[in-house]
């Protein structure tokens, strides 16, 4: 990077109604080449199902000096250095987008490549930590890889690899490879159970040593400090590691690590308008409300509520509604630096993306300084950002490469702008590729699909030109949190539970499965329910039931007011009312023959579902 300065079962509520679309863009094909990306980024053996063909093998004897094989993972950026610290955030943003939208996903045909792309990333991270208290944070320098424009596979540079260890600490380092190999590992634990098993292994290891040796991991490979220095230091990662340890084991020292240190360690008190590679509270933030919401609060219930206002801080702050606004171009991005920008773009969207789902499923609004925001909102902003990134601009520019008809074609990235070696072995000098390639004023001659670039200045403006690396350059993690964002976008309108289900008081006697029960109320309106899924965990067995209201009439349903009791858990795709239940936010009407599904988890018997009134027009 040319650069001086980042579930039990999810579940999901369908309308059975057919969603308007999103908008004009294609998110499903936005979200297949934002994976495909990864592909032109891999270092090392390619592997038989390789899609971006015009790469090759390259950094094969990585870490061979060193004595351990470091062969494999992602080049950050338009360089061919692999910097731990920013490879490790990708992997943490993309293993992210898979917890929360992984059906979505699914249902597009690109889970499985989004899971390819995480373990290209884990695998190599497996490699990089040999020992418990040993971890390989970088290979390559930033100082000699930018003397030269070569193409990987011909790589003349020094591919030193450095390490931090006790001696050397690094725990912000130590500590955003954790959370990715913990995030990772929820990742695989059903696909694949031993792999996730040796994720977590690695994960709990690599949070003891950031944990035990603090110190900065740039004061140790201090050939990073011009291009991914610790800014924010080592406590926020810290705090993020054991947010995704908690997650992926359910241990509660994690959970206590959290409340007990979330002072000490900035989390509760550092109000946030950036997330990124170096800074993490505002994600650490994000994990801690949803925690909070899901009733895991506990005894530190309170410590997690001054991480959640934290949380809203940094949302308002996006939204324009809060005390310490971002500031955004004319056409309504959000800016923070002319260097590589969109970095920033997409993983605030992310955050608010989930954050949005997470208050809906709670069925909570945002507390901002200009009052009260609906869940909805956040979402709405996530969506315009991503518009903006693929061409609702003042300039119609699409920074998706490959995206749309106007679309970056001179990359600052070295494979890209020059020729493939399949297409012509000849070796390409350190700086000879800048004489021929670097140089040519033509488009690139290999197609860097989905490769999210730096993207516009301050005033909405963008100069094309692969020199002006500020702008035209890509990085993994301006990928990464955009596949989730877009996952989400192709999903279309239905509610989406983000939350776990909490424990709650049940009775002993077994639950048995009850055939689908149609409760009529009147001639107009009919409700249905039926036991949709059943699972154990710490000894109990939760019920998953779906509730389908159906508007018999020959008239739209205007408004409904449900009554339901005997209810002991979360429930999803409806808005409280007071006492009772009215129609989500995302539904004003139901027309004549249509339904609505909601679905609620609990420990007992189906809860009993009335309807109390309703207007027809």
């Amino acid at each position: 990077m040319e650069k001086t300065t980042l579930a039990l079962f999810p579940l999901f509520l369908v309308l059975l109604w057919s969603p308007l679309a999103l908008g004009g863009h294609d998110y499903g094909q936005a979200l297949s080449k934002s994976i495909l990306f990864f592909e032109a980024q891999r270092s090392g053996y390619l592997p038989r199902t390789q899609r971006v063909t015009w790469r090759a093998n390259s950094g094969l004897s990585d870490g061979k000096a060193s004595g351990v094989d470091l062969v494999g993972g992602y080049y950050d950026a338009g360089d061919n250095v692999k910097f731990g610290l920013p490879m490790a955030f990708t992997v943490t943003m993309m293993s992210w987008s898979i917890l929360e939208y992984g059906k979505q996903m699914a249902a597009g045909g690109e889970l499985s490549h989004a899971m390819d792309a995480v373990k290209w990333g884990t695998d190599y991270f497996i490699k990089a930590h040999p020992e418990p208290d040993v971890l390989y944070g970088e290979v390559g320098d930033g100082n000699t890889d930018h003397y030269c424009w070569q193409r990987p596979e011909d790589m003349t540079t020094d591919r030193r690899a450095y390490r931090i260890d006790p001696s050397n600490p690094g725990s912000d380092l130590a500590g955003e490879t954790a959370a990715a190999m913990a995030a990772a590992s929820i990742v695989f634990r059903h696909s694949n159970a031993a792999y996730s098993g040796e994720l977590l292994r690695h994960a709990e290891q690599l949070f003891e040593f950031a944990d035990k040796y603090r110190g900065k991991y740039d004061s140790s490979i201090t050939v990073a400090q011009k291009y991914y220095r610790s800014i924010s230091g080592y406590n926020d990662e810290l705090l993020w590691a054991a947010a995704w340890l908690y997650q992926a084991t359910n241990n509660q020292y994690y959970l206590s690590y959290l409340g007990n240190n979330g002072d000490s360690l900035g989390g509760t008190g550092w109000g946030m308008t950036e997330f990124g590679w170096d800074v993490k509270y505002a994600g650490v933030q994000t994990l801690v409300a949803k925690f909070l919401m899901q009733g895991q609060g506990g005894h530190y219930a309170s410590v997690f509520e001054k991480y959640q206002q934290k949380a809203d801080y940094f949302m308002c702050s996006c939204l324009g509604k809060g005390s310490r606004n971002v500031q955004k171009t004319p056409g309504g991005l959000i800016f923070r630096q002319s260097w590589n920008n969109m970095q920033f773009v997409t993983s605030a969207s992310f955050l608010m993306t989930v954050y949005s789902d997470y208050l809906s499923s709670s069925g909570k609004s945002l507390q901002c300084s200009s009052g009260s925001v609906q869940p909805s909102e956040l979402l709405s902003f996530a969506k315009s950002q991503v518009d903006y990134i693929l061409g609702d601009n003042p300039r119609a520019t699409s920074y998706m490469v490959g995206y749309g008809n106007n679309f970056p074609r001179q990359v600052h990235h070295r494979a890209a702008s020059i020729v493939s070696i399949k297409e012509d072995s000849s070796f390409v000098s350190c700086r000879g590729g800048y004489a021929t390639w670097f140089s040519r004023k033509a488009s690139d001659p290999n197609l860097l699909a989905g490769a999210i670039v730096g993207g516009p200045d301050a005033y909405d403006n963008f100069a094309d030109q692969r020199d002006n690396y500020e702008q035209t350059e890509p990085a993994t993690y301006n990928n990464a949190p955009l596949l989730g964002i877009l996952a989400r976008l192709s999903g279309g309108h239905g509610g989406y539970n983000q939350l776990l289900p909490v424990v709650v008081p049940a009775p002993k006697a077994a639950v048995t499965k009850p055939s689908p029960t149609p409760v009529t109320t009147s001639d107009e309106l009919s409700i249905e329910q039926k036991l949709t899924a059943s699972w154990t965990a710490s000894g109990k067995t939760y019920n998953r039931y779906s509730t389908v209201v159906t508007n018999k009439s020959a008239k739209t349903l205007n408004y409904v007011n449900l009554s339901i009791s005997k209810l002991y858990g979360p429930l999803w795709g409806l808005t409280k009312s007071g006492n009772s239940y009215v129609f989500p936010s995302w539904i004003q009407s139901l027309p004549s023959g249509k339904s609505l599904e909601f679905v609620y988890i609990h420990a007992s018997p189906q809860a009993d579902v009335s309807i109390s009134s309703y207007t027809l027009a």
